[in-house]
């Protein structure tokens, strides 16, 4: 009892320590911990869908904006840290098999291909789950032997694009994904035996020239893309394919030829109707061979062994110590699997 007074100094030498030892720079260090421990989480959740369960997920071009026979069939708004996606996206299962479907344009189709939130739609994809993608897009054809109404199941491209965003990774976390095979291959082996099962009229092999619209290409530009030898032109393969590599998913693209481009004697001569008629027939095929490829895309068990699944391995070089923290955070699910690796 007698001692009760000697705990008020211990009590002012508690305060006075506190006073002394309140080194600025701790301060960073405990805000940082909990963005580490969230990408952790993260990839934690993500590690097994990726190895075990696919999910696949579908971005409609052009006269795609629903998938006929989806089960559990439900449409909601997904959430992006780098902004709003397209539009809401469709959940459900296609012969017991996990789907997300995304009208690129927005049901309605509200948006041009310049205007697409790119970033958004593959991040959004990937946060829901997805693990491969597979893009319908309603393309024009540089050659005689692909005639409208022709699918083309793309291995390459050449981006001509200018005014987009075109990737997740800059100032504060730099990295460099390859794309010299740009697709999925295992996803074009599996659409190629689709697609013969169906009888549809389609081509394995073709570059994507990728322009930036909206305005179609003139009669030079026209002929200029046919002398590098590509086969079909489009406006929003990219970069979303870049997009979807550098966010470690599995992409492949159907292009589905809609009419000549303008390089042709009788370009002149189609008619909106005659190319409306044929993008509708596209789509009507385009659900077809979503719900014969899906089944095929399910018993996966591991990582795509085309290597699609660690795109990121060894691409990011910003030393950590000088990696911006706000843009850490919004990788969390692009690159949560590589950061929390080298946290």
């Amino acid at each position: 009892m007698t001692r009760k007074p000697a705990a008020k100094p211990a009590a002012k030498l508690a305060t006075a320590k506190p006073a002394s030892r309140k080194p600025a720079p701790r301060k960073p260090a405990a805000k940082a911990r909990p963005a580490k421990t969230a990408i952790a989480a993260r990839a934690a959740a993500l590690a097994p869908a990726a190895a075990n369960e696919p999910v696949i997920g579908i971005i409609g071009g052009s006269g795609l904006y629903d998938i006929e026979g989806v089960e559990e069939k439900r449409w909601r708004k997904v959430v992006s840290p780098w902004g709003t996606p397209s539009g809401e996206m469709m959940f459900g299962r296609l012969h017991g098999v996990r789907c997300v479907f995304l009208p690129r344009h927005d049901r309605g189709h509200r948006l041009s291909p310049t205007d697409l939130p790119y970033r958004a739609n593959i991040d959004a994809l990937k946060r829901v789950g997805v693990t491969e993608i597979l893009s319908l897009s309603a393309v024009g054809s540089l050659r005689e032997d692909l005639p409208p109404g022709h699918f083309v199941i793309v291995d390459q491209f050449i981006d001509r694009t200018f005014a987009r965003p075109k990737s997740f990774f800059g100032e504060g976390c730099v990295a460099h994904v390859s794309m010299a095979n740009p697709v999925c291959r295992r996803l074009g082996d599996h659409l190629e035996s689709a697609c013969q099962e169906l009888g549809l009229p389609h081509r394995r092999g073709g570059t994507y020239l990728a322009m930036e619209g909206p305005q179609f290409s003139t009669r030079a530009e026209s002929e200029l893309y046919r002398s590098w030898g590509c086969s079909v032109i489009g406006m929003t393969n990219m970069p979303e394919a870049k997009l979807a590599r550098e966010a470690e998913l599995c992409y492949a693209t159907v292009a589905m030829v809609t009419d000549y481009d303008c390089w042709h004697p009788e370009h002149d001569h189609v008619t909106v109707e005659a190319v409306v008629k044929v993008l509708f027939e596209n789509a009507s095929k385009a659900r077809a061979l979503v719900k014969a490829v899906v089944p095929k895309l399910s018993g996966r068990t591991d990582p795509c062994w085309a290597g699609c699944h660690t795109a990121l391995e060894n691409a990011i070089i910003t030393a950590p110590d000088k990696r911006d923290p706000g843009l850490l955070k919004k990788l969390d699910m692009v690159a949560g699997r590589v950061l929390a690796e080298r946290a």
